[in-house]
């Protein structure tokens, strides 16, 4: 994971497989479904097909089960 986090406000990731890329340096994300802020050393779920972020592996799990 590479992570520029050099200034503040909402990044823009790109997630794959193994980690993410950051498209524009932020300190944090919005999970995708509790719209909760997820600072980018604490990000540890994504979907790489729908390309976004959750802010636990509940979350995750219960997005993902949903059959987004």
């Amino acid at each position: 994971m590479l992570m520029n986090s050099g200034s503040g406000g909402e990044a823009k990731l790109a997630y794959g497989p193994n980690g993410f890329r950051v498209l524009r340096a932020g300190q944090y994300v919005f999970c995708a479904v509790s719209g909760e802020a997820v600072p980018l050393e604490e990000l540890r779920y994504w979907s790489v097909d729908l390309q976004e972020p959750y802010a636990s592996a509940e979350i995750a799990t219960r997005r993902l089960a949903s059959g987004a």
